[in-house]
Parts: C-alpha cells; sequence; structure tokens
C-alpha cells in the first residue's frame, strides 16, 4: 500500500477522485497480515515499550487484540472515540476560533448507519468502549438511534457506551439516552460562575449544564465525570472550587492542560502545569492523596479524605500518557486518527463508500494504527503544527 494512500489526505480539501481510487485499488493486501514487530532504536520509543510492558504486567485481564489493532510498539488499542457531528451550539475559546469553522457539507458526514458499520468493524477487532463526541453529540438528531444500534454490538465484544458533552440539553435528553444504552458521560464545565461561562463559551447555559449535571447525578450515573480545561488568566482560581464539588457530589473532576489547536490562540504562559494545579490544591488539603489508576487511564487520580467524589488531571502537555495509549479517533467526516496530536489522517469514509469489503477496509485501519508515532512531539513543536481545531476532530 502506498504511504500517499495512508496520509495524503488533505484537512482541508477533499481528496482527489485519483487518490480516492488510489485508495481503493490498493485496498487489496494480504488478508491477514503478521504481528508487527517492536521498533527499539531511540530512547523515545524504548520508554514507549517500557511503559506497554508495564501496563501487560498490570492489567489482570489484558487480552490480545487484533493485529489490525496492534501498532509497531505493542500497544493494543481497545477505544474508539467516533464524532457524530461538526457542529456545536457553544463557542469555547480552547475549541475553536472566535470566526468559527467551515463546516463539511452534510454529504461528507458519515451517516448513522456508516457509522454502525464502521463501529461493528472494529468491535469485531477488539474495541470494548466507544465514546460519541462532536461537535456536540446532543445536536445530532439521530444521536439515540444510533446508540441503540451500538447498543446492540454488545454480544460481539462492546463493554460501554459513552458520550462527551457539553450539558446544554443533556437533561431533557438523558433519560431515552440511558434506554437505549449509555453507559458513561463526561460533561465538560470550565467555570462556577455564570458570567465568566458566557466569557469562555460565547454562549449563555451555565444553568443548563449544572442542570444535566444533577439529572446525571439522580439518574445514577457513575463515574460522572465533569471535565475543565484549565487555563492561566481565565479559570485557574477556581480550581479549589471545583474540588470543593467533590465534597458531596459523587463527580470525577478532571483538570485537563490546556492544549494547541488550530485557532485557539495557545501559548506557553497560558498553560497551568499539572505540578502548580497540585500545590494548590495541597495547600488547601494537605491530606490530598494518590489513587491507583486503571490501565490505560488517561486522568492520574487524586482524592481529599473523606470526599465522595475524586480529582483528576489530564497531563497531555507536561507528563504525556503515551506510552499506555489505547485510543483511537474517527472523525465527523470519516478520517481515522490514531493520535489527537498528529495531523496524519486516513479517509474510511471514502474506501467505504468505493465499495470496498469489511476486510479490504480492515487493511487500511491496521495499516495507519502499525504507523502510529512512539509518542506526540512536545508542547512546543506541536503549536506549531497544522492540526484540525478540537471542535473538527472531536472532544
Amino acid at each position: 500500500m502506498s504511504e500517499m494512500s495512508l496520509v495524503g489526505i488533505n484537512l482541508v480539501r477533499r481528496p482527489s477522485s485519483s487518490l480516492i481510487r488510489l485508495y481503493c485499488a490498493s485496498a487489496i493486501v494480504q488478508p491477514n497480515p503478521p504481528l508487527p514487530k517492536p521498533i527499539s532504536a531511540a530512547d523515545d520509543d524504548l520508554e514507549v515499550l517500557d511503559a506497554v510492558k508495564r501496563h501487560k504486567s498490570l492489567s489482570k485481564e489484558f487480552r490480545p487484540l487484533s493485529s489490525f489493532l496492534t501498532d509497531s510498539f505493542g500497544r493494543q488499542h481497545d477505544y474508539l472515540r467516533i464524532s457524530l457531528t461538526e457542529k456545536c451550539n457553544l463557542r469555547c475559546q480552547y475549541c475553536m476560533p472566535a470566526e468559527g469553522v467551515a463546516l463539511s457539507p452534510k454529504p461528507d458526514l458519515l451517516t448513522a448507519s456508516e457509522i454502525v458499520r464502521l463501529a461493528k468493524l472494529f468491535v469485531r477487532e477488539g474495541i470494548r468502549k466507544i465514546r460519541l463526541t462532536g461537535g456536540e453529540p446532543l445536536v445530532r438528531p439521530d444521536l439515540v438511534t444510533i446508540v441503540h444500534e451500538l447498543n446492540e454490538l454488545r454480544p460481539l465484544g462492546l463493554e460501554a457506551i459513552a458520550m462527551s458533552t457539553n450539558g446544554i440539553t443533556l437533561a431533557k435528553r438523558l433519560p431515552a439516552l440511558k434506554e437505549a444504552g449509555l453507559d458513561l458521560i463526561n460533561i465538560s464545565l470550565d467555570t462556577l460562575i455564570p458570567a465568566k461561562f458566557e466569557f469562555i463559551t460565547r454562549r449563555k447555559g451555565w444553568n443548563s449544564v449544572m442542570e444535566g449535571i444533577e439529572k446525571a447525578l439522580e439518574m445514577g450515573f457513575h463515574p460522572l465525570k465533569v471535565n475543565c480545561v484549565v487555563i492561566r488568566g481565565i479559570n485557574e482560581e477556581e480550581v479549589l472550587d471545583f474540588v470543593a464539588l467533590t465534597e458531596a457530589k459523587n463527580l470525577d473532576v478532571r483538570f485537563i492542560e490546556y492544549m494547541p489547536f488550530d485557532g485557539n490562540k495557545w501559548n506557553t504562559k497560558k498553560m497551568v502545569p499539572y505540578d502548580e494545579l497540585l500545590q494548590r490544591i495541597r495547600a488547601k488539603w494537605p491530606d490530598f492523596k494518590r489513587l491507583p489508576d486503571h490501565p490505560n487511564d488517561t486522568s492520574k487520580a487524586w482524592k481529599v479524605d473523606g470526599f465522595s467524589g475524586q480529582v483528576g488531571f489530564i497531563t497531555s502537555m507536561s507528563e504525556h500518557f503515551c506510552g499506555t495509549c489505547s485510543r483511537l479517533r474517527l472523525t465527523a467526516n470519516g478520517n481515522l486518527k490514531v493520535c489527537l496530536h498528529s495531523n496524519a489522517e486516513v479517509s474510511l469514509r471514502d474506501v467505504l463508500r468505493c465499495g470496498q469489503s469489511d476486510d479490504q477496509i480492515l487493511e487500511i485501519i491496521g495499516a495507519a494504527v502499525h504507523k502510529k508515532k512512539a509518542k506526540h512531539a512536545g508542547m512546543m513543536n506541536l503549536s506549531h503544527m497544522k492540526n484540525r481545531p478540537m471542535i473538527l476532530i472531536g472532544g
């Protein structure tokens, strides 16, 4: 398979018809490729290989996955994040530029049947968890139908259906989603001050988000994760207030380091690193203690002794967790991203629509996964790399 067929998908324009024809023609390769051999030439690679070995030794339920979902460092991918739409009813500063983004034409987006077909293909190969993202997944009219059809994949090995949402319309839609099979929810909330919410998101809606959080707790969603992107000069002074939320509420509040994406005006001065947040919290709660992490966790878990909930830190910038990464991403327009911070993508939509069989699509997935790098670039390099705005990737 040519290199062009894997990474030649332009981030702005659709691939040319000649490239699509090349794609389809090159999809027929060996039906059962051998497991990839680990690469260990550089120190960075050795670091990742060590992390993979530690993960395997810690995980009692570790089971081999398909070779198509195993990269050249032995990382096995069992978690697929599917973006359902590029649209959102908020305009968060860290997610999209103020002027908005050019959205893909509707015909370019995956249909519900295409999403389910690809999901079924991934689940058969070992994906155990699917997270629905956006944009904002709740703006997609057929969301409940998609969740219901994904729920039918459980006999094939799917264990969890999750969703990341801004929570604006969550309260009224949650009962139908739970009945359809939704298991887990992450809700974005970057401030506990309504006026500041409007500044960060460029829209109103704080009360609706809080209503969604209360509804999810009432309906027994656990763990209920609340994601907070910490930006210096915006909301870092609210960190202690977020931790205090976990005293009475069984929430998992997760502080996310501010990451660079196209149009979000990232710089190092705005990023508040994990160590600084930890010092702030420990100054108020000296008994703030580390909890054991589960295999493949992106979040470092902590807890104030005696509190109902807990706190997590997603340290993508200061302490990456690439060595245990088990995630793949499918964008709303059907591109497979094997790394959040890589601009290499492969269009599964195009090979799907040009009539390729499941086996042929798997070959393309496997080749893309095999090319996943040991780790993403450093934060200064990331800030200069061309990548999609976060809203076009899927949160």
